[in-house]
């Protein structure tokens, strides 16, 4: 299995840098044109970018494009991957769940993308509502790729499911890419979550990774505006 798209795509940016091919301090060249040259998508470009900037290698500038950093180096407060075990180790306190709803279909173009699946294979697509000391505390919207994950049911969602992966399934998880963002409360955030309608909630879009580089989980979790959060931004140790 080959690492994926946007893993080729910044070790071919860094390679560049180091031989002088994009200097200190210059301007990368445009999005579209490294998608085009590349025969990636502007989608798989953008998360490569997303991710040298997290490891301070490039400034994005916004109407200027994105400038390749004097003296790289990753920024502080970053942990390695392996430091992220679930949501459960990651706040200190127990978390369980209630699955909201479960089934197994085709993933749309966004999911084909972001799991680098085909068409015709399948994932699950699973809804959680995650409960810290009896209050909601995120509700998740996920999809899985079968291939990787066969037979699985709802029992394992229950808890923690990176436990699972990694006890049951012996899946041990490589790196997380994340977006975060402030949304207006959908009707789900109003009736599970208890935001008011139009309310803002957090916004965390997701796609999990194994060790070997295989995406496998994809997800958009919304947290209620009034909860106290703790985030850990993760990386590729190979990247």
């Amino acid at each position: 299995m080959g690492e994926p798209k946007y893993a080729r795509i910044i070790k071919k940016i860094k390679s560049r840098i180091a031989n002088k091919t994009y200097k200190p301090g210059e301007l990368l060249p445009k999005q579209e044109e490294l998608a085009s040259e590349l025969a990636v998508s502007r989608m798989t470009i953008k998360r490569a970018m997303d991710i040298l900037a997290e490891d301070g290698v490039v400034i994005p500038q916004r109407g200027i494009g994105t400038l390749v950093r004097k003296q790289p180096g990753r920024p502080a407060g970053q942990l390695p991957v392996n430091a992220y075990e679930g949501l459960s180790k990651d706040l200190g306190v127990p978390v369980t769940s209630k699955v909201l709803y479960f089934d197994i279909h085709f993933p749309d173009a966004k999911v084909q993308e972001a799991l680098e699946l085909e068409a015709n294979e399948p994932v699950y697509e699973i809804k959680r509502l995650r409960i810290v000391n009896g209050e909601p505390y995120g509700l998740e919207h996920t999809f899985l790729t079968m291939k990787i994950i066969p037979n699985l049911d709802k029992d394992a969602l229950l808890g923690s499911f990176y436990t699972f992966l990694k006890e049951e399934r012996g899946l041990k998880v490589g790196s997380q890419y994340r977006i975060i963002s402030a949304e207006k409360a959908g009707d789900d955030d109003v009736k599970y979550l208890g935001s008011a309608p139009d309310e803002p909630v957090l916004q965390v879009e997701q796609t999990t990774y194994l060790e070997d580089g295989r995406p496998f989980d994809m997800s958009i979790d919304h947290h209620p505006y009034s909860v106290h959060h703790k985030y850990t931004y993760l990386s590729g140790k190979s990247i």
